[in-house]
């Protein structure tokens, strides 16, 4: 396997599966857990993700589709899809501002289709969004729940705003079209956790 990214959570990296170009995603041994309590929460989070990634493009949202699964080495072998991260086309020098705007917009729709189907995606930044095939797909739901509460659907929004602001100098038109895309594809509630959003911003700048 050809390493991409090495994170907190988990190792990244490319190989061939079935004559195929494959990503394998694979959540290593945490030494400082006891065993039988990581290999739980291992095992948890595997499936987590999978059940996830499977309930996201049945609502209509882009995602790898999982072609393999190794609960004895928690990992997951999934679907190449090829493009950049959104964050870098949001960051891209001489990215133009139309191209930049229905990025955020397709973005916002995706988010928006997730919600309505009661999914929270739990680390929703534009490194884990591929710009692909003229549209969005959305990376890594490990930390994302079905039948979402309020509050996590709230939290992906204002991640979302968190993550504009870092990333853009632009940042408001930008979440303005985020929010038109992911209104459009929630109309019935997303009012609600528009709310809930601006209630844990209010949160996070005072405590």
């Amino acid at each position: 396997m050809v390493v991409q990214a090495e994170g907190a959570e988990a190792v990244v990296g490319e190989e061939t599966f079935l004559g195929l170009s494959c990503v394998r995603k694979t959540r290593p041994v945490k030494r400082y857990r006891h065993p039988a309590l990581d290999r739980r929460l291992r095992g948890e989070r595997l499936r987590t993700e999978v059940r996830l990634l499977r309930d996201a493009r049945r609502a209509g949202v882009r995602t790898p589709v999982v072609l393999d699964v190794d609960l004895e080495a928690s990992s997951l072998m999934l679907e190449k899809l090829e493009g950049p991260t959104l964050a870098a086309v949001l960051t891209e020098a001489g990215g133009t501002e139309a191209t930049r705007g229905t990025a955020c917009q397709q973005w916002g729709h995706a988010l928006g289709q997730l919600h309505r189907a009661g999914i929270s995606h739990g680390d929703l930044t534009a490194s884990n969004v591929l710009s692909c095939e003229g549209n969005v797909a959305l990376l890594d739901l490990s930390l994302g729940a079905r039948a979402a509460s309020l509050e996590a659907l709230g939290v992906d929004l204002h991640l979302v705003r968190e993550d504009l602001n870092t990333l853009c100098s632009d940042a408001e038109p930008l979440f303005a079209r985020f929010l038109a895309g992911y209104r459009a594809a929630f109309p019935q509630g997303h009012a609600e956790v528009e709310e809930r959003a601006q209630e844990i911003q209010g949160r996070v700048r005072y405590s």
